[in-house]
């Protein structure tokens, strides 16, 4: 049995921990956005209601001002590099890493509301 914080992070369906979130594997680089509609192992569905994702938007928000917050305090900070480079490196960084982000806030959001039932 996974645990649900690696289910969070592989992406996995919250109710049998097995079923992907996600119809496309990639991490980085999908930017479809697409998930399924249901779990395709145990058939729980991932619609909700309308709006229900919005909670996902706050909690990429706070991950990702965290996470800005502590990498421009250690490169200016520690090793001194001007703020002009650190804010085109932060850029650069969100850039790359927003599909994924948005999957795992996703993913968050839908593990707070669904309980795990089991293999199904």
């Amino acid at each position: 049995m996974k645990s649900k914080l690696t289910s969070i992070f592989n992406l996995s369906c919250p109710a049998c921990r097995i079923g992907p979130l996600f119809p496309n594997p990639s991490l980085f680089f999908d930017f479809s956005f697409r998930m399924n509609t249901r779990c395709p192992h145990c058939n729980e569905s991932f619609v909700r209601e309308p709006g229900f994702y919005y909670g996902a938007m706050f909690i990429s928000y706070i991950f990702s001002a965290f996470f800005s917050l502590a990498f421009a305090g250690v490169l200016i900070m520690i090793f001194d590099i001007n703020w002009k480079y650190v804010i085109f490196l932060l850029t650069l960084v969100l850039f790359l890493s927003f599909a994924y982000l948005f999957k795992v806030s996703r993913s968050i959001w839908i593990h707070f509301f669904v309980n795990y039932k089991g293999e199904a």
